[in-house]
């Protein structure tokens, strides 16, 4: 998590104060921001109402096997609380959601999402955070950066990019906890801990996909160069257990997989302007996979992560590249993983803002004894275009793509494509609140 000392925009590296410090990307465990400049603000409660209707053409009932067309009719009530003070950021975002199927009300599902996040400075140089993000879904199109599995962020993920059934049933939490401290001038440590689950509770939709339970731990020493420049090295321990979603399977415990993974990289990060950033990780991994039937695997691989951000005053970028071994994401077992995914939001003109995200993943299992899971890959996109009518009334429209290619799934096979397009409408009013 980003430490508390961060420096102002000023300069190169946001450095307004030469002895504060920076938190680089692949540190940071934060997404790059999308908001543009006009947008960025703290210290206000807001709230609100969404109206959305979508056009799916793959919408799978669980007594179906062939994908089917309709329209969908959500309705999201929102409140949003962003406050800062000397010492504290406390942010709470939380928006449920109630959607109705024109024709498929097999389907109709009430959402839930959640985000805290907590941050408190116990000393100029000591910062500690807490956050929590909670997702309930039943589609894979209910958030803007579902599909590429969260927004871009510059650190190394320990899990895989996650595998969609359509219109499944999902629960996820994630919880982090970190501590950073700036123990010189130009020196920095810091650690964190992650808690991530990922839950189907109706197993009739999810043939073939896994729960997966992971944990995690992490350490970094970061190094400023120079106002501009930052170098340092981080060890990540991450353990995935997958296992089939129904518990009172029989054959539960020989279905069960471990994949435990260290990892240890050297990060260089470089701020070519106040606003724009590019950030490179390499190392070694290794792995330890136990997987009933086949024999354990223990391996050495080599892991890397490029990522970049840009953000001005009309126009925000944050693209990503990653090679990983690991786990979870749907799958049983461990995965060599290439993803790569990249955002842009754009302010065409005074009310009008388009923004769109894509990714794409190839997933490859490691055991060449796993004949009936080998893997696949995946490709997204969305493409959104935002128009305020007022200052309390906007209009959102868009189309989003999903299409998979994992043949041994059944949830994924039997409609590997989806297609949507959607109108929303959205109320919010504003209030600001005192440091």
């Amino acid at each position: 998590m980003p430490a508390w000392p961060q420096v102002g925009a000023s300069a190169p590296g946001g450095a307004a104060n030469e002895s504060q410090m920076q938190t680089p990307p692949p540190v940071s465990d934060e997404a790059y921001s999308m908001e543009l400049g006009s947008e960025a603000r703290s210290n206000y409660l807001r709230a609100g109402l969404v109206i959305n209707t979508a056009y799916d053409d793959n919408v799978l009932p669980e007594t179906g096997t062939e994908p089917i067309s309709d329209v969908s009719y959500t309705i999201s009530p929102t409140i949003t609380f962003d406050q800062t003070t000397p010492r504290l950021h406390q942010t709470l975002t939380y928006r449920p959601g109630f959607t109705f199927y024109q024709h498929t009300s097999d389907l109709n599902e009430v959402d839930q999402n959640l985000a805290l996040g907590f941050q408190y400075r116990l000393s100029p140089h000591v910062t500690a955070s807490v956050t929590d993000t909670l997702r309930k879904s039943s589609t894979a199109f209910n958030q803007f950066y579902a599909l590429s599995g969260g927004a871009i962020s510059g650190s190394a993920q320990s899990s895989l990019p996650p595998v969609f059934a359509p219109t499944a049933d999902q629960l996820t939490n994630a919880t982090n906890v970190a501590l950073s401290y700036q123990c010189s001038r130009d020196s920095m440590i810091g650690a964190s801990g992650a808690l991530t689950i990922l839950h189907y509770p109706n197993p009739s939709e999810v043939q073939g996909l896994y729960n997966s339970n992971s944990r995690g731990a992490a350490a970094f020493y970061s190094y400023r160069l120079s106002r501009a420049q930052y170098m340092g090295v981080t060890y990540q321990y991450s353990t995935i257990l997958s296992s089939l979603p129904s518990s009172q399977s029989k054959v539960q415990a020989q279905t069960d997989s471990e994949t435990l993974t260290h990892t240890v990289l050297i990060f260089y990060s470089v701020y070519l302007s106040p606003n724009l950033s590019i950030s490179v990780s390499s190392g070694p991994e290794y792995l330890d996979l136990s997987q009933y039937p086949i024999p354990p695997i223990r391996s050495w691989t080599p892991a890397a992560m490029v990522s970049m951000g840009w953000q001005g005053r009309h126009t925000s970028f944050a693209a990503r590249y990653a090679h990983i071994v690991s786990g979870g994401g749907g799958l049983q077992g461990a995965f060599n993983s290439n993803s790569a995914g990249a955002s842009a939001r754009w302010q065409m003109a005074r009310t009008w803002t388009l923004g769109s995200t894509a990714s794409y993943s190839i997933n490859k299992n490691v055991s060449q004894f796993s004949q009936s899971n080998p893997g696949g890959h995946a490709l997204s996109g969305a493409v959104t275009v935002q128009h305020p009518i007022s200052d309390h009334l906007n209009m959102d429209f868009g189309y989003m793509r999903l299409s998979q290619s994992y043949p041994n799934i059944g949830a994924v096979s039997n409609a590997p494509n989806a297609n949507r397009e959607y109108v929303s409408i959205s109320y919010q009013f504003a209030r600001p609140l005192g440091r």
